[in-house]
């Protein structure tokens, strides 16, 4: 039996000392599947991309393992199959998009 591939999404707050954020949001950068949308004053604002929970945990993991890293937050959570999450949808006005 085939395996259903999934999509993991996870936000997360990663709070560094001030004088570090730079050079922690180049680490973070560098890992597969995350991106950091701001960095400033020791807060920085990260997105994660997996194939599963238990990549996704080990990713969050790392984060807060990396040199620098004082905390790291979960903010937001979805996980659904890789096939839901491009299905198309319309909306009210009969356009479609993807889900």
């Amino acid at each position: 039996m085939e395996a259903t591939q999934e999509l993991h999404i996870a936000s997360l707050v990663v709070y560094s000392t001030p004088t570090r954020t730079e050079g922690v949001a180049m680490l973070i950068s560098g890992l597969v599947g995350a991106e950091v949308h701001a960095a400033a004053g020791g807060k920085l604002v990260v997105t994660l991309e997996a194939d599963s929970a238990r990549q996704m945990i080990d990713k969050v993991k790392q984060i807060q393992c990396t040199e620098g890293v004082l905390s790291a937050a979960l903010v937001y959570q979805c996980a659904d199959t890789l096939a839901a999450m491009n299905e198309e949808i319309s909306d009210d006005d009969g356009a479609t998009g993807l889900h």
